[in-house]
């Protein structure tokens, strides 16, 4: 017998447009199942109506809130059975990519997680009757048009493991890259580059909750412009390096 998710995965793969050919080649599950499943999907008693509680693993709970509130959504189900977590991860990261499944296996170990590849990216995907529990952010409009808060509980995880909150926020909408400008030296003007992390999010609550987490880390920032969060001093870019790095 095939678990929910598995079951959701497969119809989530023909709502996206396959055939039910294509679908039972990538998933090993007949033509004949997938299709009594467009018909009636029995969930499973534990899974439809129990709520699993806190994340099952703070860490990753801190760094998958990062990626979420960078470029994640959750969208309802059609049928208004449940919900998708949605976490667009660019073809450029394939490490992001698989570091965004592992953290939401972790914090719930026991819904599957798939990625429906698009055009330059891939959007890892994972149903559940309860993901807006867990991101209560989750509304209608976007988020830079409503009032980003973290819940009382979503604060203290954040407080206890900043870093992969950071990390998370950094791998979602931020980078590390080169930046230059000029020097006289010697009476000749000289050209001096050095690294820097950007982050860059329209929200200016998100961008709060960045850079309330530097100061708690002791990280030097500095508003670089309307939407973007500059990290260039050379002690905190090394310690930046340390405990989040590039994204790969």
């Amino acid at each position: 017998m095939y678990d929910i998710s598995t079951r959701k995965r497969a119809l989530a793969l023909v709502e996206q447009g396959r055939s039910l050919n294509s679908v039972s080649r990538e998933t090993g599950i007949s033509r004949a199942a997938i299709r009594s499943w467009q018909d009636r999907l029995e969930p499973l008693p534990s899974i439809a109506t129990t709520d699993p509680g806190p994340p099952a693993d703070d860490h990753a709970y801190s760094y998958l809130l990062g990626l979420y509130l960078g470029d994640g959504c959750i969208s309802a189900h059609p049928r208004g059975t449940g919900y998708y977590l949605r976490i667009a991860c660019a073809d450029a990261w394939p490490g992001l990519l698989q570091l965004c499944r592992e953290a939401i296996t972790k914090v719930r170990p026991d819904i599957g997680v798939y990625a429906l590849q698009k055009e330059g990216y891939a959007m890892v995907t994972s149903y559940s009757r309860h993901w807006p529990n867990l991101f209560p952010q989750h509304a209608p409009g976007k988020k830079h048009e409503r009032q980003i808060a973290l819940e009382p509980w979503q604060q203290d995880i954040v407080d206890t493991h900043p870093w992969d909150f950071i990390r998370g926020l950094i791998h979602s909408d931020g980078c590390r890259s080169t930046n230059w400008t000029t020097r006289v030296v010697a009476g000749e003007r000289k050209r001096y580059e050095y690294p820097r992390y950007f982050f860059t999010n329209l929200s200016a609550d998100i961008r709060q909750l960045y850079t309330d987490t530097l100061d708690k880390v002791e990280v030097s920032w500095k508003q670089a412009n309307a939407y973007n969060i500059s990290v260039a001093r050379k002690a905190s870019v090394a310690l930046m390096d340390t405990r989040v790095g590039p994204k790969h």
